[in-house]
This record gives C-alpha cells, sequence and structure tokens, in this order.
C-alpha cells in the first residue's frame, strides 16, 4: 500500500468531515470550494505553518513529532482509533523496515477451544484480516460453516462482500459491510505490507463496487461491543448483542460471542437453532492462517 497516499486520503477525508462552524473557526465570506475545513485552516487550529501541515498531508512525515500529530488529530476532532491509525500511517520507513518480515502463524490455544465448546452460545475466533480461525457450532450455525469452506474463503470480509447468503443473512447489511470496511482498515495501517491482505483488498475491490466506495471513504473502527440483527434461513429474525474479547497471547485474535436478551424470542430461537445443528463439536479450521 502507499503510505504516502494513505495518509494524504485519510487526512483529507477526514477534513471533509469537520465544519468551520464545528471546529469554531468563523465562516469566510463567500462560497467554498472544499466540503469540511480547509488546510490553512487545520495549520491554523494545530498551531503549525501551512506548508507544514500540507507537507504531512502529502505523506511527507519524515521528521514529524508526536506533538505535532497529536495537534494535528485534535484539530481534526479525531476519535482514539483515528488517533491510533494515523500514527500508524505516519511511522517512519525505518521501523515500518523493521516490521516488513513474515507473520508468524496464527494458532488458536486448545484451551480456547474448549472454552468455544462451552459457551452455550454462538462464538466465533477471528485473526488478521478478519481470517476466522474458530468457532463453535453455534457460530457457525449462526452465520455460515466456515470449516465447510475452501481455506482462503473462511475470511468474514469475503463472506460479507461475495456471498449472497450474506446480504440475506444481515438485516443491517450496509451497516456490517461498513464495519468490515473500517475494521480491515485499521488493520491496514499497521500492516501495510502483509501480502495477503493486498490479496483481499484487491479481490474485494475487484467484485464490489460497495467495498470499492466504502474503502475510499478510510473510515476506521475498533469494535468493542454492539448488536447485530439477523434473518436466518432457519430460525428467522434474530437481534443478539456482542462482545469483543482479546486473545491472551495474541493481540491479533478476538473472541467475538453473541447473547440474546434473556426469555427473548431472540433467546428462543437460539434454543431451536441449537437444537437443530448437528455438529457435535467445535472443530480446527485445518492448517493456522499467517
Amino acid at each position: 500500500m502507499d503510505r504516502s497516499a494513505e495518509i494524504r486520503e485519510f487526512l483529507r477525508t477526514r477534513r471533509a468531515r469537520v465544519t468551520p462552524e464545528q471546529a469554531g473557526i468563523a465562516p469566510h465570506p463567500g462560497a467554498r470550494r472544499v466540503p469540511g475545513l480547509r488546510r490553512e485552516e487545520v495549520a491554523q487550529l494545530a498551531g503549525v505553518s501551512v506548508d507544514y501541515y500540507v507537507r504531512l498531508e502529502r505523506g511527507r512525515t519524515q521528521g514529524v513529532s508526536r506533538a505535532v500529530l497529536e495537534a494535528v488529530a485534535r484539530a481534526l476532532q479525531l476519535d482514539e482509533t483515528e488517533r491510533a491509525h494515523l500514527f500508524d500511517l505516519a511511522q517512519p520507513t525505518t521501523t515500518r523496515a523493521r516490521r516488513k518480515r513474515p507473520l508468524s502463524p496464527q494458532r488458536v490455544r486448545p484451551a480456547l477451544y474448549r472454552a468455544l465448546d462451552a459457551l452455550g452460545v454462538p462464538a466465533i475466533v477471528q485473526g488478521r484480516r478478519m481470517d476466522v480461525l474458530a468457532a463453535n457450532r453455534l457460530g457457525h450455525a449462526l452465520v455460515t460453516d466456515f470449516a465447510a469452506r475452501p481455506h482462503r474463503e473462511r475470511n468474514a470480509a469475503r463472506f460479507v462482500f461475495l456471498d449472497e447468503a450474506a446480504r440475506a443473512l444481515y438485516t443491517d447489511w450496509e451497516r456490517v459491510a461498513g464495519d468490515c470496511v473500517a475494521t480491515l482498515r485499521l488493520y491496514a495501517g499497521r500492516h501495510p505490507d502483509d501480502p495477503q491482505l493486498t490479496e483481499l483488498i484487491g479481490e474485494l475491490s475487484l467484485h464490489s463496487e460497495t467495498f470499492r466506495r466504502l474503502w475510499a471513504d478510510h473510515d476506521v473502527v475498533a469494535h468493542t461491543a454492539g448488536a447485530k440483527r439477523f434473518h436466518h434461513p432457519v430460525v428467522g429474525d434474530l437481534a443478539l448483542d456482542y462482545v469483543v474479547l482479546a486473545v491472551e497471547g495474541d493481540p491479533e485474535q478476538t473472541l467475538v460471542i453473541y447473547t440474546p436478551e434473556p426469555g427473548s424470542p431472540s433467546a428462543e430461537a437460539l434454543t431451536i437453532l441449537a437444537s437443530w445443528t448437528s455438529t457435535p463439536t467445535t472443530r480446527p479450521l485445518d492448517e493456522p492462517a499467517s
């Protein structure tokens, strides 16, 4: 990925979101040629020269101090996830060069497989690039049987954008799609040289106009909790809360657990789904993903 282009487009799209009124700047008379803030307005808010900010937005981050990046983040009203993404993108080339080595394979620990089996609700372990590393029987039954798919297709983003079943499954498909893209954007800032990420982005861009549109927005998100609505082909509509938990020992593995409100129709539907699925136990998804 072109780091300069990533910084440029990220800062440009963040500028476009903030109006002068939101930033506390008195609007200038006459029509504005750009949505949101001008470069000179960001520079003023950040306390740097216009030339300095323009160089930063062009991706020339060599020697940029942490204090300047913090000031720009405040000027653009970035949230914590966006701020972290900006710092990832602005890392010096030397730091990135040290990181540019093959990623070690991700392995799901046996204890985590046992924990998945012990849960009476759907649960999925995701790794890098939203690869699905493991799921319990209700996780497979709720979303799709990833274990039955070819290895490279065991990826949540591929499922959302390239499988028509996903559009029928997720009631709020557009929101789910946006969340997928924003999650991949955040990962891309940390691992811009991941060849499997490059392959994934290329494939999704080639086959999905929606993905191309959302990718151009440069939004980033780090999910910790939320809610999703499903229209399951077997048990009908479900409204489930989810939490995303970090897996100890591998910061790039997360455990996603879905739960219904106790006593709700969704809880009853999950009970029916549990009785319907015949998968007896959690199965490893073949070789560990890299």
